[in-house]
């Protein structure tokens, strides 16, 4: 077992360089940020269960917003998603009432896709793998999202967990969320906070996980000290080069720290943006 480190200690590694002049940020846009960078095999967490057998295959899907689902479901489940409250939580949230009617027919794609305000909804894939490994092994009751953008991950989230926390910085996209989980079966679970996501919510702490969907160039440490022993947190982590990172309370002042994928994720700022 490795030895849990201090939560802000992180190995050194070179920089990649990346293209500017986005409207996203230096290095961003709606077909590159919240997405996975594609490279080495990606990190897997072993599951018990047995794989269930694949759906049937799908034929003139048209805009057939539930076949869509399903496929893009048995797309996640060829790509390593296991946990099956996972799978069955994106079956049931509809991605297209969350973004833009006119990307309605691509709400399916595994691709992440602009919501405004210079953010994008995260690939499918994202959402689902940081949200099983922050569960896997794990009956999480209450939660804490970072970065609720336009309430997608919050409403998948609200599918298997009891309690969300969601926090959004940005005052437009806050009020796009408020609109969006009223009608995307969020079962009236989330509570949505306009605010600095980086101070996270000390008084709702502890929770028993944490996903941030912006990369800071350190995980803020305030964030670390909100988690229950034996809880996770999953951010992406860095400037021009980002990785997942899991970390787990392993007791009152020790954390263990993993790091995972090469991600590409917009910025984590601090404050609030009216």
């Amino acid at each position: 077992m490795n030895k849990p480190r201090h939560p802000l200690d992180k190995p050194s590694r070179s920089a990649r360089s990346v293209s500017a002049g986005s409207a996203l940020g230096p290095g961003y846009s709606a077909a590159n940020s919240n997405t996975r960078i594609h490279g080495p095999r990606p990190f897997t967490l072993p599951s018990n269960s047995a794989k269930p057998p694949a759906a049937p295959a799908t034929v003139n899907l048209g805009l057939n917003s539930d076949r869509l689902r399903l496929q893009m479901v048995q797309r996640l489940r060829e790509q390593g998603i296991t946990d099956e409250r996972v799978l069955s939580a994106m079956q049931a949230v509809p991605r297209h009432v969350f973004v833009d009617q006119g990307l309605a027919s691509r709400a399916y794609e595994d691709a992440a896709l602009p919501i405004g305000y210079g953010q994008t909804i995260s690939q499918p894939w994202v959402v689902a793998h940081m949200l099983a490994v922050m569960s896997d092994g794990r009956t999480p009751e209450r939660v804490l999202e970072i970065g609720a953008g336009c309430g997608y991950q919050a409403a998948v989230l609200a599918q298997f967990v009891p309690e969300v926390y969601a926090i959004e910085r940005v005052r437009g996209l806050y009020e796009q969320a408020r609109l969006n989980l009223a009608q995307g079966r969020a079962r009236g679970r989330v509570r949505l906070t306009f605010g600095d996501g980086m101070q996270g919510l000390e008084h709702r702490a502890p929770f028993d996980g944490i996903v941030v969907a912006a990369a800071g160039v350190k995980i803020p440490e305030v964030l670390l000290h909100q988690l229950a022993v034996g809880a996770r947190l999953i951010a992406p982590e860095g400037a021009a080069h980002q990785r997942l990172i899991l970390i787990e309370r392993t007791g009152p002042s020790s954390w263990h720290r993993l790091e995972l994928e090469d991600v590409r994720f917009v910025p984590l700022r601090p404050g609030t943006q009216t």
